[in-house]
């Protein structure tokens, strides 16, 4: 099993320089359940944020790309179960993937909750709290 970091994942993606994009679809069509590429929830947290903030893609576009993932054996994705589920309860969940990521990986560390002044993110991620 390989990592990949952001600009790798992304690039599967985004086409912004051909010869990465050339190198990245290369190295994933080697991928397979003997041999996944693995996606860290920082990874995954970082590819959604630049996806989001500097590609414009909308909440449900990135939800399809992690169905795609999740549905791949090209991948093994952290908190993959977790991720799966809520994609599965909503077409474009109703708060930010990244959030359920961080409360998600502070949780498997043995976390009690994650503070975040963030009042939406606290009030809808299971986990989460807001510190006041």
């Amino acid at each position: 099993m390989i990592g990949v970091d952001t600009n790798v994942l992304l690039r599967l993606v985004v086409i912004e320089n051909d010869e990465q994009n050339a190198k990245v679809h290369s190295f994933f069509a080697e991928r397979n359940a003997d041999d996944p590429a693995y996606v860290s929830a920082i990874v995954l947290a970082e590819t959604i944020w630049l996806l989001r903030s500097r590609f414009g893609y909308s909440r449900s576009a990135v939800a399809d790309m992690l169905r795609a993932m999740l549905s791949s054996d090209d991948f093994l994705v952290e908190h993959e179960g977790r991720l799966a589920s809520l994609l599965e309860q909503n077409p474009a969940p109703p708060a930010e993937i990244a959030d359920f990521l961080i409360a998600w990986s502070a949780g498997s560390a043995g976390c009690t909750h994650t503070v975040t002044f963030d009042r939406r993110a606290a009030s809808r991620i299971p986990g989460m709290e807001l510190l006041s």
